[in-house]
């Protein structure tokens, strides 16, 4: 059996943002629920979630799919400080340049429309853990 459409497209993501390129090494992972304990949130998280799906009809033979996928860029802060932040919101950055209208290599039939970033870091997080998250909104679509 193959995997759902919205797997592949995730498993590709993965495989994008870990063949590097990006200004801080990481390995992303595939997850559906996503849950850290805060001391493993030294290291650096990359964590690509399916999100949403939807779907509508072209003509008679073929409908348009939409795939939203979430990457989350999660890492306990050293100290706080504007450097250290700004770093972070670089690689979020890099990320939606990487993706924002290009194909998966892995996956040629899906095209990432667009990135959205709002917002682009949890104030709570900062506030209540030390915390840097930021998630992207990746939306992917496919013809079939």
């Amino acid at each position: 059996m193959a995997d759902p459409v919205v797997i592949q497209i995730a498993d590709a993501v993965v495989a994008e943002l870990n063949a590097g390129g990006f200004s801080q090494a990481f390995v992303a992972q595939r997850a559906y629920a996503p849950v850290f304990d805060l001391g493993e949130m030294a290291d650096l998280h990359v964590t690509v979630v399916p999100r949403a799906a939807s779907a509508e009809r072209l003509d008679r033979a073929s409908r348009q799919f939409d795939y939203s996928i979430d990457v989350a860029v999660q890492k306990k802060l050293a100290d706080g400080g504007n450097v250290e932040i700004d770093a972070l919101m670089f690689l979020v950055e890099q990320i939606a340049d990487h993706f924002n209208g290009r194909r998966p290599a892995q996956l040629n039939s899906a095209v990432c429309l667009r990135v959205e970033n709002d917002p682009i870091y949890s104030p709570e997080h900062m506030r209540e853990l030390r915390q840097f998250t930021s998630v992207l909104t990746l939306v992917f679509r496919t013809v079939r």
